[in-house]
Protein backbone atom coordinates (compact mmCIF):
# COMPACT_ATOMS: atom_id res chain seq x y z
CA UNK A 1 0.00 0.00 0.00
CA UNK A 2 1.28 3.44 -0.93
CA UNK A 3 0.05 6.05 1.56
CA UNK A 4 0.44 9.70 0.61
CA UNK A 5 0.10 12.81 2.77
CA UNK A 6 -0.88 15.96 0.89
CA UNK A 7 -2.22 19.48 1.28
CA UNK A 8 -4.45 21.08 -1.34
CA UNK A 9 -5.72 24.64 -1.75
CA UNK A 10 -9.51 24.72 -1.50
CA UNK A 11 -10.59 28.27 -2.35
CA UNK A 12 -7.76 29.70 -0.27
CA UNK A 13 -7.93 27.16 2.58
CA UNK A 14 -5.02 24.72 2.92
CA UNK A 15 -6.63 21.35 3.52
CA UNK A 16 -4.62 18.28 4.58
CA UNK A 17 -5.59 14.78 3.51
CA UNK A 18 -4.38 11.20 3.37
CA UNK A 19 -4.66 9.20 0.18
CA UNK A 20 -4.03 5.55 -0.60
CA UNK A 21 -4.82 3.04 -3.31
CA UNK A 22 -5.23 3.16 -7.06
CA UNK A 23 -7.10 6.29 -8.21
CA UNK A 24 -8.69 4.29 -11.04
CA UNK A 25 -10.60 2.17 -8.50
CA UNK A 26 -13.82 3.17 -6.70
CA UNK A 27 -13.26 5.96 -4.19
CA UNK A 28 -14.11 5.84 -0.50
CA UNK A 29 -14.18 9.19 1.34
CA UNK A 30 -13.49 8.82 5.08
CA UNK A 31 -14.92 11.61 7.25
CA UNK A 32 -13.68 11.81 10.84
CA UNK A 33 -15.38 13.11 13.97
CA UNK A 34 -14.72 15.10 17.15
CA UNK A 35 -12.13 15.72 18.48
CA UNK A 36 -9.96 13.76 16.10
CA UNK A 37 -8.72 13.96 12.50
CA UNK A 38 -7.84 11.66 9.61
CA UNK A 39 -5.27 9.92 11.79
CA UNK A 40 -8.20 7.98 13.29
CA UNK A 41 -8.20 5.98 10.03
CA UNK A 42 -4.55 4.89 10.29
CA UNK A 43 -5.57 1.24 10.85
CA UNK A 44 -8.59 1.22 8.51
CA UNK A 45 -6.88 2.64 5.43
CA UNK A 46 -4.62 -0.42 4.95
CA UNK A 47 -7.72 -2.64 5.17
CA UNK A 48 -9.27 -0.85 2.16
CA UNK A 49 -6.41 0.42 0.00
CA UNK A 50 -5.72 -2.85 -1.85
CA UNK A 51 -9.14 -2.61 -3.51
CA UNK A 52 -10.20 1.03 -3.25
CA UNK A 53 -9.00 4.58 -3.71
CA UNK A 54 -9.16 5.98 -0.18
CA UNK A 55 -9.27 9.69 0.68
CA UNK A 56 -9.34 10.98 4.28
CA UNK A 57 -9.32 14.77 4.80
CA UNK A 58 -8.91 16.72 8.03
CA UNK A 59 -11.96 18.95 8.48
CA UNK A 60 -11.45 22.70 8.99
CA UNK A 61 -10.57 23.31 12.64
CA UNK A 62 -9.18 19.79 13.03
CA UNK A 63 -5.89 18.03 12.51
CA UNK A 64 -3.40 19.38 9.99
CA UNK A 65 -5.89 21.44 7.97
CA UNK A 66 -5.43 25.18 8.24
CA UNK A 67 -7.29 26.81 11.13
CA UNK A 68 -8.44 30.30 10.07
CA UNK A 69 -9.49 32.72 12.78
CA UNK A 70 -13.18 32.72 13.65
CA UNK A 71 -13.65 36.17 12.12
CA UNK A 72 -12.32 34.82 8.81
CA UNK A 73 -14.19 31.49 8.72
CA UNK A 74 -17.53 30.64 10.29
CA UNK A 75 -17.15 27.33 12.09
CA UNK A 76 -20.46 25.66 11.38
CA UNK A 77 -21.41 22.42 9.69
CA UNK A 78 -22.76 24.04 6.55
CA UNK A 79 -19.47 25.84 5.91
CA UNK A 80 -17.45 22.71 6.67
CA UNK A 81 -19.65 20.74 4.26
CA UNK A 82 -19.10 23.36 1.56
CA UNK A 83 -15.32 23.07 2.02
CA UNK A 84 -15.41 19.27 1.73
CA UNK A 85 -17.74 19.56 -1.26
CA UNK A 86 -15.22 21.82 -3.01
CA UNK A 87 -12.38 19.55 -1.86
CA UNK A 88 -13.94 16.62 -3.71
CA UNK A 89 -14.34 18.79 -6.81
CA UNK A 90 -10.75 20.05 -6.67
CA UNK A 91 -9.56 16.43 -6.47
CA UNK A 92 -11.90 15.42 -9.29
CA UNK A 93 -13.95 12.98 -7.21
CA UNK A 94 -17.27 12.77 -9.01
CA UNK A 95 -18.56 9.54 -7.41
CA UNK A 96 -17.61 8.04 -4.08
CA UNK A 97 -18.75 6.03 -1.10
CA UNK A 98 -18.67 7.80 2.27
CA UNK A 99 -17.61 6.52 5.66
CA UNK A 100 -19.22 8.74 8.28
CA UNK A 101 -18.37 8.91 11.96
CA UNK A 102 -19.57 11.36 14.62
CA UNK A 103 -19.13 14.91 13.15
CA UNK A 104 -18.35 13.32 9.81
CA UNK A 105 -21.96 12.11 9.64
CA UNK A 106 -23.66 15.50 9.25
CA UNK A 107 -20.94 16.56 6.82
CA UNK A 108 -21.24 13.43 4.67
CA UNK A 109 -25.03 13.32 4.78
CA UNK A 110 -25.33 17.00 3.88
CA UNK A 111 -23.11 16.19 0.89
CA UNK A 112 -25.43 13.33 -0.01
CA UNK A 113 -28.50 15.58 0.14
CA UNK A 114 -26.76 18.15 -2.11
CA UNK A 115 -25.35 15.60 -4.58
CA UNK A 116 -27.25 12.31 -4.34
CA UNK A 117 -25.87 11.25 -7.72
CA UNK A 118 -22.32 11.29 -6.36
CA UNK A 119 -22.86 8.92 -3.43
CA UNK A 120 -22.32 5.25 -4.26
CA UNK A 121 -22.75 3.88 -0.72
CA UNK A 122 -22.81 4.95 2.93
CA UNK A 123 -20.93 3.29 5.77
CA UNK A 124 -21.98 4.74 9.12
CA UNK A 125 -19.77 3.96 12.10
CA UNK A 126 -21.52 5.62 15.01
CA UNK A 127 -22.60 8.35 12.60
CA UNK A 128 -26.08 9.32 13.70
CA UNK A 129 -29.02 10.94 11.91
CA UNK A 130 -31.97 9.81 14.09
CA UNK A 131 -33.29 11.25 17.34
CA UNK A 132 -33.41 7.80 18.91
CA UNK A 133 -29.66 7.54 18.42
CA UNK A 134 -28.93 10.57 20.63
CA UNK A 135 -28.21 9.61 24.24
CA UNK A 136 -28.82 11.54 27.46
CA UNK A 137 -25.13 12.46 27.42
CA UNK A 138 -26.12 15.34 25.11
CA UNK A 139 -28.22 17.05 27.80
CA UNK A 140 -25.64 19.77 28.61
CA UNK A 141 -25.20 20.50 24.89
CA UNK A 142 -28.97 20.71 24.41
CA UNK A 143 -29.17 23.14 27.35
CA UNK A 144 -26.69 25.33 25.47
CA UNK A 145 -28.88 25.17 22.37
CA UNK A 146 -31.92 26.34 24.34
CA UNK A 147 -29.98 29.10 26.12
CA UNK A 148 -26.69 30.00 24.39
CA UNK A 149 -25.48 32.00 27.37
CA UNK A 150 -21.84 32.37 28.30
CA UNK A 151 -22.49 30.27 31.41
CA UNK A 152 -23.87 27.39 29.36
CA UNK A 153 -21.01 27.76 26.87
CA UNK A 154 -18.45 27.64 29.65
CA UNK A 155 -20.17 24.58 31.11
CA UNK A 156 -19.14 22.65 27.99
CA UNK A 157 -15.42 23.39 28.30
CA UNK A 158 -15.02 20.13 30.19
CA UNK A 159 -15.72 18.32 26.91
CA UNK A 160 -12.41 19.71 25.57
CA UNK A 161 -10.19 18.28 28.32
CA UNK A 162 -7.80 15.31 28.15
CA UNK A 163 -10.01 13.49 30.68
CA UNK A 164 -12.97 13.65 28.29
CA UNK A 165 -10.84 12.57 25.34
CA UNK A 166 -9.67 9.56 27.35
CA UNK A 167 -13.29 8.74 28.22
CA UNK A 168 -14.34 8.92 24.58
CA UNK A 169 -11.59 6.51 23.55
CA UNK A 170 -11.93 3.95 26.35
CA UNK A 171 -15.54 3.91 27.56
CA UNK A 172 -17.22 0.69 26.52
CA UNK A 173 -13.97 -1.03 25.59
CA UNK A 174 -13.47 -4.41 27.23
CA UNK A 175 -9.74 -3.83 27.75
CA UNK A 176 -8.66 -0.16 27.69
CA UNK A 177 -5.06 -1.34 27.31
CA UNK A 178 -5.96 -2.27 23.72
CA UNK A 179 -6.47 1.43 22.92
CA UNK A 180 -3.30 3.13 21.77
CA UNK A 181 -2.58 6.39 23.61
CA UNK A 182 -1.20 7.91 20.40
CA UNK A 183 -4.55 8.92 18.91
CA UNK A 184 -6.00 10.59 21.96
CA UNK A 185 -2.76 12.39 22.79
CA UNK A 186 -2.63 13.80 19.26
CA UNK A 187 -6.26 14.89 19.61
CA UNK A 188 -5.40 16.69 22.84
CA UNK A 189 -2.52 18.43 21.09
CA UNK A 190 -4.86 19.76 18.41
CA UNK A 191 -7.49 20.79 20.98
CA UNK A 192 -4.86 22.76 22.89
CA UNK A 193 -3.99 25.01 19.94
CA UNK A 194 -4.72 28.71 20.57
CA UNK A 195 -8.32 29.49 19.68
CA UNK A 196 -9.39 25.91 19.05
CA UNK A 197 -11.51 25.78 22.20
CA UNK A 198 -13.76 28.56 20.89
CA UNK A 199 -13.98 26.86 17.49
CA UNK A 200 -15.15 23.63 19.13
CA UNK A 201 -17.71 25.48 21.25
CA UNK A 202 -19.03 27.16 18.10
CA UNK A 203 -19.49 23.74 16.52
CA UNK A 204 -21.22 22.33 19.60
CA UNK A 205 -23.72 25.20 19.38
CA UNK A 206 -24.22 24.68 15.64
CA UNK A 207 -24.76 20.93 16.05
CA UNK A 208 -28.44 21.74 16.59
CA UNK A 209 -28.66 22.49 12.85
CA UNK A 210 -27.73 18.87 12.17
CA UNK A 211 -30.60 17.62 14.32
CA UNK A 212 -32.91 20.05 12.51
CA UNK A 213 -31.89 18.39 9.22
CA UNK A 214 -32.68 14.83 10.35
CA UNK A 215 -36.06 14.84 8.53
CA UNK A 216 -34.41 16.11 5.32
CA UNK A 217 -31.68 13.48 5.49
CA UNK A 218 -34.18 10.72 6.20
CA UNK A 219 -36.23 11.85 3.19
CA UNK A 220 -33.06 11.60 1.07
CA UNK A 221 -32.50 8.06 2.31
CA UNK A 222 -36.08 7.04 1.55
CA UNK A 223 -36.05 8.55 -1.94
CA UNK A 224 -32.64 7.42 -3.14
CA UNK A 225 -32.15 4.14 -1.22
CA UNK A 226 -28.35 4.28 -1.14
CA UNK A 227 -26.65 1.09 0.03
CA UNK A 228 -26.13 1.51 3.79
CA UNK A 229 -23.93 -0.37 6.22
CA UNK A 230 -24.34 0.82 9.81
CA UNK A 231 -21.55 -0.79 11.82
CA UNK A 232 -21.41 0.63 15.33
CA UNK A 233 -19.54 0.27 18.56
CA UNK A 234 -22.49 -0.94 20.59
CA UNK A 235 -21.24 0.60 23.86
CA UNK A 236 -21.01 4.17 22.53
CA UNK A 237 -22.21 6.51 25.33
CA UNK A 238 -23.13 9.27 22.85
CA UNK A 239 -24.69 7.64 19.76
CA UNK A 240 -26.54 4.56 20.94
CA UNK A 241 -27.57 1.41 19.00
CA UNK A 242 -31.16 2.51 18.19
CA UNK A 243 -29.59 5.13 15.91
CA UNK A 244 -28.02 2.37 13.84
CA UNK A 245 -31.17 0.25 13.74
CA UNK A 246 -33.25 3.26 12.64
CA UNK A 247 -31.56 3.27 9.22
CA UNK A 248 -33.71 0.26 8.30
CA UNK A 249 -36.82 2.37 8.68
CA UNK A 250 -35.81 4.47 5.67
CA UNK A 251 -33.55 2.00 3.84
CA UNK A 252 -35.10 -1.44 4.45
CA UNK A 253 -32.10 -3.21 2.89
CA UNK A 254 -29.64 -1.42 5.19
CA UNK A 255 -27.18 -3.77 6.86
CA UNK A 256 -26.82 -3.30 10.63
CA UNK A 257 -23.88 -4.70 12.57
CA UNK A 258 -22.46 -4.10 16.02
CA UNK A 259 -18.99 -4.58 17.42
CA UNK A 260 -18.16 -4.89 21.11
CA UNK A 261 -16.52 -1.52 21.46
CA UNK A 262 -17.26 2.12 22.22
CA UNK A 263 -17.37 5.40 20.31
CA UNK A 264 -13.95 5.05 18.67
CA UNK A 265 -14.56 1.50 17.49
CA UNK A 266 -11.70 1.61 14.97
CA UNK A 267 -9.24 1.69 17.86
CA UNK A 268 -10.10 -1.93 18.70
CA UNK A 269 -12.01 -3.32 15.69
CA UNK A 270 -10.41 -1.86 12.56
CA UNK A 271 -9.75 -5.32 11.09
CA UNK A 272 -13.34 -6.46 11.64
CA UNK A 273 -14.83 -3.21 10.36
CA UNK A 274 -12.48 -3.25 7.38
CA UNK A 275 -13.53 -6.79 6.46
CA UNK A 276 -17.21 -5.87 6.72
CA UNK A 277 -16.62 -2.85 4.53
CA UNK A 278 -14.78 -4.83 1.86
CA UNK A 279 -17.64 -7.32 1.70
CA UNK A 280 -20.30 -4.58 1.62
CA UNK A 281 -18.50 -2.40 -0.93
CA UNK A 282 -17.71 -5.34 -3.20
CA UNK A 283 -21.42 -6.08 -3.47
CA UNK A 284 -22.56 -2.51 -3.99
CA UNK A 285 -19.68 -0.51 -5.47
CA UNK A 286 -17.48 -3.08 -7.15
Amino acid sequence: MSLRFSTVDVDGLKLFYREAGDASRPTVLLLHGFPTASHMFRDLIPELAERYHVIAPDLPGFGMTEQPARDQFGYNFENITNVIDRFTEVLGLDRFAIYIFDYGAPVGLRLAVKHPERITAIVSQNGNTYLEGVSDAFAPVMAYWKDPSQANRDALRGLLTPETTLFQYTHGVDDPNQVSPDGRNLDDFYLARPGNDEIQLDLLLDYQTNVALYDTIQAYLREHQPPVLAIWGKNDPFFIPPGAEAFKRDVPKAEIRFVDSGHFALETHAVEIGAAMRDFLARHVG
